[in-house]
């Protein structure tokens, strides 16, 4: 597999996402990825705002979540199914303002993917688009999806063999976060300048393309979660 970062100038807010991209990119191998920095998408939707001061950055945290906590450091927030820092709003690279998370970040994967198909007369291709994340007890920051389009987001292993004909009873692979974070990681967080990136040379055993995907596949309910019991315990101790 291999991941190739795409430099670009600065993307402006309401900017035509579609146009930015082929102006980009000259074309794009069947059967690979095209991944998209979730901030790009946001603005070009203008899903920024300005905030005059802490005060008022909360309540758009606030009316951003699903549910929000406060930490030392962020607000600990709730959004389409995903725990993030600030309900995702991001300041850096944002020229004073903040810049919210798309709209729908589902529906705009499908939406570029379909174009591109006709645009570059590809069949199979994928789309993700990305945002930074952290993890419980861990340093720095990897990435998720927030919205794919064209391939599964889960390899279930679950009912095959391992390679001691034990089978699987829980395993399955997150296929859209792991790609995710692989781009990002090459994509860079800070000055570099590369909001889009594309994934070639994918193994058919580890993504499997297809037309349509479900946007509940990757995620798990909070009662099924399996860090809930600890961090419950954790919290009362």
């Amino acid at each position: 597999m291999i991941v190739k970062p795409i430099k670009t100038e600065v993307f402006q807010e309401c900017e035509n996402l579609f146009s930015f991209i082929v102006k980009h990119i000259k074309s794009i191998p069947e059967k690979s990825i095209l991944v998209i920095t979730s901030k790009v998408v946001a603005l070009s939707e203008g899903r920024t705002v300005v905030a005059k001061d802490e005060r008022a950055k909360e309540k758009i945290i606030r009316k951003e979540s699903d549910f929000a906590v406060p930490t030392k450091f962020v607000w600990l927030t709730l959004k389409d199914g995903m725990l993030m820092a600030s309900a995702g709003i991001d300041e850096s690279n944002a020229n004073g303002k903040l810049i919210l998370l798309p709209r729908d970040s589902y529906k705009t994967a499908d939406e570029i993917r379909k174009k591109l198909k006709k645009y570059f007369g590809v069949k199979k291709i994928g789309i993700i688009i990305t945002d930074s994340r952290t993890a419980p007890l861990r340093a720095g920051v990897t990435a998720v999806a927030l919205g794919y389009a064209g391939f599964s987001g889960i390899k279930d292993y679950r009912g095959k063999p391992d390679i001691f004909g034990r089978k699987f009873h829980f395993s399955r692979v997150n296929v859209a976060d792991s790609l995710a974070t692989s781009a990002v990681f090459v994509m860079g967080e800070g000055n570099e300048q590369y909001p889009l990136a594309i994934i070639e040379d994918i193994e058919e055993a580890s993504v499997k393309f297809r037309e349509k995907v479900s946007r509940k596949e990757v995620i798990i309910g909070i009662e099924d979660d399996m860090y809930k019991p600890f961090f419950t315990q954790w919290r009362k101790s």
